[in-house]
């Protein structure tokens, strides 16, 4: 097994295990855990959004609009989100670093920078006037044109190699595992970002993932509303799969009950495609905590969401 491997990635629908599966691959002593997920990644305002604005989608509005987002994400949005324990991801992954990561980011990606003097109704909306705070001018940027993609990419590398990877050496583990579910839907540009990694995706029934997205805050409380949040997903997710030959690819697909099923044996399998060897977890799979969806509905309801799934159930691997 390697001495070094890969930097992970752990990806899911939501509400299919990703946290239990990225919490378990982050007790391997080789491999650790970014402990929240940063979502800088690939979060709109997030360095996909930015990789395609300073290339392909480049002119100067929606480059300098790109980068404003990317700094507002960075500077107030990703220090200001704390977990449930009250951490910051700086803190997490260390903040003198974090803070030096990011100042050195800009200068990268900005070629020329210049004021823009505030006109005569400052720079309020419409006609109202100024207030007596408005600024007498504003900082513009005018952003790098990246015409070799590969070398933006190098650049935005490195700010996740110094982020992620020094947290790792804290750690003493010479790599790193981040997870944030919608990893799944965004698959070409992590390996675009980071060629090396693996992408761990893990399913669970989607019926039982919809019942388990019903109960959380940030999604719809209804069977009607989950099946109109949920399906695009796994809609979106197949379409692209169908395009695509994974096979020579670093990915890993592992389900959540078979997982539960044979824990000492799945684990092993899990481990020896990450190319470490085999670890006995504090944590594992545990199928009468995955069940505990299995009979959430009566049966004209599941009847009615697997009717609405259709395809879904099968391509996903289950009857």
């Amino acid at each position: 097994m390697s001495p070094s491997p890969s930097p992970v990635f752990v990806a899911g629908t939501g509400r299919s295990g990703t946290s239990r599966l990225a919490d378990i691959i982050g007790e391997h002593p080789l491999i650790h855990r970014i402990p929240m997920e940063t979502r800088f990644l690939i979060d709109p305002g997030g360095l996909r959004d930015l990789a395609d604005a300073l290339t392909g989608r480049y002119d100067p509005t929606v480059g300098e609009d790109a980068l404003h987002r990317l700094s507002d994400f960075l500077t107030v949005r990703v220090p200001g989100r704390r977990d449930d324990r009250g951490k910051t991801v700086p803190e997490l992954v260390g903040e003198r670093r974090y803070r030096d990561a990011v100042e050195q980011l800009w200068p990268q990606l900005i070629a020329y920078t210049f004021d823009e003097p505030a006109p005569a109704e400052g720079f309020g909306n419409a006609d109202r006037p100024a207030g007596p705070f408005e600024p007498l001018s504003r900082r513009r940027v005018v952003p790098r044109y990246f015409s070799d993609r590969s070398e933006l990419l190098g650049i935005l590398r490195g700010l996740v190699d110094t982020i992620f990877g020094g947290a790792a050496a804290d750690a003493g583990k010479p790599t790193w595992c981040e997870k944030t579910p919608f990893n799944l839907l965004c698959m070409e540009f992590l390996w675009e970002l980071v060629p090396e990694a693996t992408i761990v995706h893990i399913k669970r029934h989607p019926v039982s993932v919809l019942a388990s997205h019903l109960a959380q805050p940030w999604a719809p409380a209804t069977v009607d509303g989950a099946l109109a949040y949920l399906k695009p997903i796994y809609d979106r997710w197949l379409t692209w799969k169908d395009t695509v030959d994974l096979t020579g690819r670093r990915y890993v697909e592992v389900k959540a009950d078979d997982l539960a099923a044979d824990w000492p044996g799945q684990r092993r399998a899990l481990f020896e495609r990450l190319d470490v060897d085999d670890f006995e977890t504090r944590s594992a799979f545990q199928s009468h905590k995955l069940a505990q969806r299995n009979n959430q509905f009566d049966d004209d309801t599941r009847e009615f969401i697997e009717e609405a799934l259709g395809k879904v159930i099968p391509a996903m691997g289950y009857e």
